[in-house]
């Protein structure tokens, strides 16, 4: 493991920091910087790394992330170099909740959302997962798995031991699925 990089990744607002918190929590080092602070979207802080944001231009930071986690958005995988080897979590969630967050994120920041468009980007959004996870597939120098973000909730032993699992890694499954804090669960599907 001391080579691989563990990659989290998804949508925006799909679980991509509750992952990395329980990976924390299980005791896997994480490359972050702490540069965006925690609030009411994400109380417990959003784990990013700045320069993961200019991947596209800028891939030196990588060997940095060996033996570690490190969040990086579903647009940009497609720029991880071919260099390094990758086991990449993929967070899935429901597409309402999903559009419900970000809406009620931008809400917060004072704008406002236009839900008229909500079909049309849930859509093109489902897409881009379907064409992101193709190619992810094809390369032979990354490993992946898909997390739905609403199983992890409900189950978050079961989620933690599938992970862990996965990374093939010595994690503290308990206090990984302990991490998970239901009450921040807030843009739910009718009926859960």
């Amino acid at each position: 493991m001391s080579d691989v990089i563990t990659v989290v990744s998804g949508l925006p607002r799909s679980g991509t920091s509750l992952m990395m918190m329980m990976l924390e929590a299980g005791g896997m080092p994480l490359l972050t910087d702490g540069l965006r602070a925690a609030d009411d979207d994400n109380p417990r802080g959003y784990y990013e790394f700045e320069p993961v944001k200019r991947l596209a231009e800028d891939r030196s930071w990588v060997p940095q992330a060996r033996g570690r986690a490190v969040k990086v958005i579903s647009a940009l995988l497609e720029h991880l170099p071919n260099t390094e080897t990758y086991r990449i979590l993929f967070m899935r969630r429901e597409m309402t909740e999903i559009l419900a967050s970000q809406q009620a994120m931008l809400a917060r920041r004072g704008h406002t959302a236009d839900s008229s468009n909500e079909a049309r980007i849930a859509r093109l959004s489902s897409q881009h997962v379907a064409q992101v996870l193709r190619k992810l597939r094809e390369r032979s120098n990354a490993a992946l798995l898909e997390v739905s973000y609403n199983h992890l909730l409900t189950d978050p032993p079961g989620g933690a031991r599938t992970v862990a699992g996965f990374l093939d890694a010595d994690l503290d499954v308990k206090r990984m699925a302990s991490a998970v804090d239901p009450a921040l669960y807030r843009q739910r599907r009718e009926g859960v």
